[in-house]
C-alpha cells in the first residue's frame, strides 16, 4: 500500500473514533451532573424534613423547679400591717361564683320544668391523688347545689389506658350525660392526649378537644366550649370592670388547661398578650410593663411585688399547698402571687383561696347546662 493510502486510512480510522469518544465522555459528565442532582434532591427534601420537625419545636415540659430567681424567698410574715398598707382592691370569686351559680340554678329548673330532664356531669377520676379527689368533690358539690346531676367513675392508678377510654366513651353514650371530663393530671404511663381525644366533642365541657382549641384560635369560628379555667379569668375581669381592649396582659404559664385557652380569649378581646414559661430569660422585666398579670404556674410565691408596676390588676390562678404547722390540715394554701407583697402594689388582685377557682367550677357547671340546652334545642348557647 503506498504512503497516500496509508494516510488516508489512518484519517478515516481517527474520523471514526472521535464521535465515540465525544459520546462516552457527554455520557460520562451527564450521569454525574444527574447523580449530583439526585444528591442535591435528597439534601433538599432532608432539609425540609428537618425544617419541618424544628418548625414545631422541641417537646420540652415547663418544669419550674428549682423555682426561679427570687420565688424561693419565703414571704413576709402575715401581720395586720398588710391591711393597713393595702391599696388593691380584692376581687371576691366566691361572691361572683355564687351569683353565677344561683342564676345556673334557676335555669336548671326552668329546664326539668320545660322538658323534664335535668343536665349531667360525668367524672373520671383516676388514682388516689388528694388534690385530685379534692377537686371532685367540690365539683360533684357544685353540681348538686345546682340541681345538675353528677355521675363519677372512680379507677386504680395502675389501670391501663382502655379502661380509662371504656369509662370515657360509656359516658359519650349515655344520653343523660351531656358533659364528661377526665380529672388530672392523670397517672404518668397513661397518653393523656389519647384519653382527652375520646370524649366526644359536643361533651367536651372542659374545651381540651382540638377542635374547640383550634375554633377558639380562628377568631371567626366559635368553639362549643371554652376551658373553665380561662372563662373564670375573664369573668372575674369583666365583673370587675377592667377594660381588656389595647391592654398589655401577662400571662405566666402556657399550659392547655389555663394559659393557652386564655392567651387565645384575651385576644379575642383584643389585649396585648405576653406569654411567660420556664424558660423566659426576663419575667420580672415583662411583668413590670403589664396593665395584667394572670399567673398559673404553679409555683408558690414566684410573682413578687417588685414584679408588678404600680396599679396593675393581679389574677392569681395558682392553687399550692404550703406547710403550716398552724393550720389544722398542716398546710395552707397559697398562690403563685406573694399576696402580702403584691396588694401593696396592684390596683386589684384574687386572694386564695377565695379567688379563681369557685369561678372556675361556677364556668364547669355553666358549660354543662350549655351543652345540655343544645340537646334540648331550648337555645344556641355561646361560650
Amino acid at each position: 500500500m503506498g504512503g497516500a493510502a496509508v494516510a488516508s486510512l489512518a484519517a478515516t480510522r481517527r474520523r471514526s473514533t472521535l464521535p465515540v469518544s465525544s459520546l462516552l465522555h457527554r455520557a460520562a459528565r451527564g450521569l454525574h451532573e444527574a447523580t449530583a442532582a439526585a444528591e442535591e434532591d435528597k439534601a433538599r427534601t432532608r432539609r425540609r424534613r428537618s425544617s419541618s420537625t424544628r418548625l414545631l419545636g422541641p417537646d420540652i415540659s415547663d418544669t419550674w423547679d428549682p423555682a426561679p430567681r427570687a420565688a424561693a424567698r419565703e414571704p413576709p410574715p402575715r401581720s395586720s400591717a398588710v391591711d393597713c398598707e393595702s391599696t388593691a382592691t380584692i376581687i371576691d370569686g366566691k361572691s361572683i361564683a355564687e351569683d353565677i351559680r344561683l342564676q345556673i340554678s334557676e335555669e336548671v329548673r326552668q329546664m326539668k320544668n320545660a322538658v323534664g330532664h335535668v343536665p349531667g356531669l360525668a367524672v373520671v377520676l383516676v388514682g388516689d391523688r388528694k388534690d385530685s379527689q379534692s377537686y371532685v368533690r367540690f365539683k360533684v358539690k357544685g353540681c348538686e347545689e345546682v340541681g345538675i346531676k353528677s355521675l363519677l367513675a372512680e379507677l386504680p392508678g395502675n389501670c391501663t389506658e382502655d379502661e380509662v377510654v371504656d369509662s370515657v366513651s360509656r359516658f359519650n353514650e349515655d344520653p343523660s350525660v351531656h358533659g364528661v371530663l377526665v380529672q388530672l393530671p392523670l397517672p404518668q404511663h397513661m397518653d393523656e392526649e389519647k384519653i382527652l381525644n375520646a370524649i366526644s366533642l359536643d361533651k367536651d365541657v372542659d374545651g381540651f378537644h382540638p377542635l374547640n382549641v383550634g375554633n377558639l384560635a380562628l377568631r371567626s369560628r366559635k368553639p362549643l366550649f371554652v376551658s373553665c379555667a380561662a372563662k373564670a379569668c375573664l369573668e372575674l375581669l369583666l365583673q370587675s370592670g377592667i377594660d381588656l381592649m389595647g391592654k398589655h396582659v401577662t400571662i405566666i404559664g402556657r399550659s392547655k388547661v389555663v394559659g393557652l385557652p386564655t392567651s387565645l380569649l384575651l385576644q379575642r378581646h383584643h389585649a396585648t398578650v405576653s406569654v411567660i414559661h420556664a424558660f423566659t430569660s426576663n419575667p420580672e422585666e415583662i411583668t413590670r410593663e403589664s396593665d395584667i398579670v394572670i399567673s398559673a404556674a404553679g409555683v408558690a410565691n414566684l410573682v413578687r411585688g417588685s414584679w408588678l408596676k404600680q396599679g396593675a390588676v393581679v389574677i392569681d390562678v395558682g392553687t399550692n399547698p404550703v406547710e403550716d404547722p398552724a393550720s389544722d390540715y398542716g398546710y395552707r394554701l397559697t398562690g403563685d402571687v406573694c399576696f402580702e407583697e403584691a396588694v401593696t402594689v396592684a390596683s386589684a388582685i384574687t386572694p386564695v383561696p377565695g379567688g379563681v377557682g369557685p369561678v372556675t367550677i361556677a364556668m364547669l357547671l355553666a358549660n354543662t347546662l350549655d351543652s345540655a340546652k343544645r340537646v334540648y334545642g331550648l337555645s344556641d348557647p355561646t361560650p
